[in-house]
């Protein structure tokens, strides 16, 4: 006999046992079994010193005699359990670092155009109308602070915070360039001044299109970064499943009911490991379609976000809406004096001239330039290499039980392996596809129905694609009616 085939023969041997009966006869059969669960459960004095019948055990069901306690048997079945857990947290560590990591860089990248953009705006009044400056950077600093707090989810209205920062804009651009000579207006006239701004439309069209404009791409920016972090969310989900009752019983025989037999070097069947898989993420495997829904809709959002649906673009030249505005005001102040002369007379009467004129009415009306700094890569390259390495993991879902499998020590040509109660020389799997739909027809586990998390998550899923969808299909729009 050649080397090789008698090394065959002394595996086959030691996988297989002695004939029944007898391949736990004596007290030295259960010391491997001790040993190894020693490792597992240090301390632990649960193993018995020599066979015994098993009457107790539930799972791992012996067909003569075993190594096994019930104690043991419950120990197995929290290690299984573990065994789950760790495996799908390292099947996702990839993409969930993916994720977290730039959906850390989005948020901070957009936190950093704001603040360009409110340091931008600053300047400008500075620039140009340095009597208002001190006082209108307070209202600059309230507006991008409302545009941060909205990227972030709050419920403030665009068109609020736009018109909030015009209306309290107006009684100073009122005061230092309409009508110089007046100190600052009292309460009642700034009042007035507010009141009337939106109802003469004192900066002609420039509220109404900054208010388009920020709308559209802060709200793109949002639903990017909720979209990120509900990705991060379903990761997190599926991470750490708490799996039915027939799931555990099924990992503890495929892992670790050969223990009880004394058949520690036997490893699980690939077929059979595959079975086991598809019944125990059978829910799971329902989030596959909206998986790959939410990367294709994510896709559809970004490409969508350059012009006025791309928050740097509108934000960074944001001062330049605002400095027009007032030019506007200006040109029109003649008209406009007359105007707010007679509807805020009332208040008007109470204010009193000084000799004071600001020094904004003899700077001279330079424009603005900001230069930009090209960065090595752009916030919107870095969206579509983001996208690109997400589609690498579109599939995911799909192949959570190729990937336990493969990892988990499984013998991929299904000869002499663990089949759940013997190791056989060869194994003839099943054939059975994902999801809950198609385990009837599984023998190993009995699946009662979808997990309730499972199912809040695949809401979840279709409420941020229908949000995604909803903004392409928009973009799409004003593409076509400008062209």
């Amino acid at each position: 006999m050649s080397g090789s085939g008698g090394a065959l023969l002394l595996l086959l041997a030691a996988l297989l046992g002695a004939p029944e009966g007898a391949q736990l006869a004596g007290e030295a059969a259960c010391r491997p079994v001790r040993a190894a669960f020693q490792v597992l459960q240090p301390g632990a004095k649960w193993v018995p010193e020599s066979p015994v019948p098993g009457t107790d055990l539930q799972v791992c069901i012996p067909k003569g005699s075993t190594c096994c306690s019930r104690k043991m048997e419950e120990k197995y079945q929290a290690a299984a359990r573990l065994n789950m857990e760790q495996l799908l947290q390292s099947a996702s560590m990839e993409l969930k670092f993916l994720i977290i990591q730039n959906a850390a860089v989005f948020q901070e990248a957009f936190e950093i155009v704001v603040r360009h953009a409110r340091n931008f705006t600053n300047s400008m009044f500075r620039t140009h109308y340095q009597s208002m400056g001190p006082r209108a950077l307070k209202f600059v600093g309230e507006l991008f602070t409302d545009v941060s707090l909205y990227i972030l989810g709050s419920d403030i209205s665009v068109n609020d915070m736009i018109n909030e920062f015009f209306d309290s804009l107006f009684p100073l651009v009122y005061s230092h360039l309409i009508n110089p000579g007046f100190p600052d207006p009292s309460v009642e006239m700034t009042e007035c001044l507010r009141a009337a701004r939106r109802d003469l439309k004192v900066f002609g069209n420039y509220p109404k299109v900054m208010m388009t404009q920020v709308s559209k791409s802060l709200q793109a920016t949002r639903a990017f970064l909720q979209a990120l972090n509900l990705g991060i969310e379903v990761i997190n989900t599926t991470d750490h499943l708490k799996f039915s009752k027939e799931c555990g019983r099924a990992l503890l025989k495929m892992w670790y009911c050969s223990h009880c037999q004394g058949l520690l070097l036997a490893k699980p069947c690939a077929g059979y490991c595959s079975v086991v898989m598809q019944g125990c993420l059978a829910g799971v495997a329902e989030i596959d379609n909206h998986w790959r829904e939410y990367i294709g809709s994510l896709e559809g959002l970004t490409k969508g976000m350059h012009g006025i649906y791309d928050m740097e673009h509108v934000l960074l030249n944001l001062f330049s809406y605002v400095r027009d505005a007032i030019v506007y005001v200006q040109k029109n102040e003649g008209k406009l004096s007359t105007t707010i002369s007679r509807l805020c007379s009332h208040a008007q009467q109470r204010q009193y001239r000084s000799a004071n004129y600001p020094e904004d009415l003899f700077i001279e009306k330079k424009v603005l330039k900001v230069t930009h700094t090209e960065q090595e890569e752009t916030l919107s390259s870095r969206r579509r290499e983001l996208i690109t390495k997400l589609k690498s993991h579109s599939s995911f879902y799909s192949n959570l039980p190729e990937y336990i499998c493969n990892h988990s020590s499984a013998v991929q040509n299904n000869t002499l392996c663990w089949n759940g109660q013997e190791v056989m020389e060869r194994y003839s799997p099943q054939i059975t596809r994902n999801g809950a739909k198609a385990q009837p027809g599984n023998h190993e586990v009995k699946m009662k129905g979808p997990e309730p998390v499972i199912s809040q998550i695949i809401d979840k899923l279709k409420h941020i694609n229908q949000v995604c969808c909803r903004h392409k299909s928009r973009n799409i729009s004003m593409r076509k009616s400008v062209i």
